[in-house]
């Protein structure tokens, strides 16, 4: 019984510390991306990031709950129907993730209208980190490591495309993005 007390601990200490490790870098990312783009005069653009992530971490936090209530009036958990409750986990994180770079990609196009392409650049790399910084968000609620690895990679895959096709990112979630 006292090992099993421990362990709970133990597991509850590292979801705290995956939620405080997330909330800490996603404030030094925007702190360190309004001091980089203030003298470029795109200021602008780390405070989009910002409303975007404090919805993104309501949106988390929300479906998060959400979807463990759901499991429970389902008695879906991870040993009786593993498959249904890690499936419904990755799906909802995964729509997450790409609901983030679908942000990102919109947020960036409308921000880099008329700036040199040296400037665009960079601010490309800026809202590729910025998907980084979300997939620490997301993977601070779904810790699982194919959540994790599914994540990272849908994180990169989905601005790119995006990226070069900014109709879809609208298409998909411009809806959601236009009740902000």
């Amino acid at each position: 019984m006292g090992e099993l007390i421990r362990w709970l601990i133990q597991d509850a200490q590292k979801d705290l510390f995956d939620l405080l490790f997330a909330l800490v870098l996603n404030s030094f990312f925007l702190a360190l991306l309004a001091l980089l783009l203030w003298p470029l005069d795109q200021l602008i653009l780390a405070f989009q990031l910002a409303k975007g992530y404090g919805v993104l971490w309501i949106v988390v936090s929300i479906t998060t709950l959400l979807l463990k209530q759901i499991h429970r009036s389902f008695r879906v958990n991870l040993y009786d129907h593993a498959n249904t409750y890690v499936l419904s986990n990755l799906m909802v994180s995964c729509l997450l993730q790409i609901g983030w770079s679908a942000f990102a990609v919109l947020t960036l196009h409308a921000n880099v209208v008329s700036v040199p392409s040296w400037l665009t650049m960079f601010l490309y790399l800026g809202a590729l980190l910025s998907c980084f910084i979300a997939f620490l968000v997301v993977s601070a609620f779904y810790q699982g490591q194919i959540y994790r690895i599914v994540n990272l990679l849908l994180a990169a895959v989905s601005f790119l495309i995006f990226s070069l096709w900014p109709a879809s990112a609208r298409v998909l979630y411009g809806w959601f993005f236009q009740l902000l």
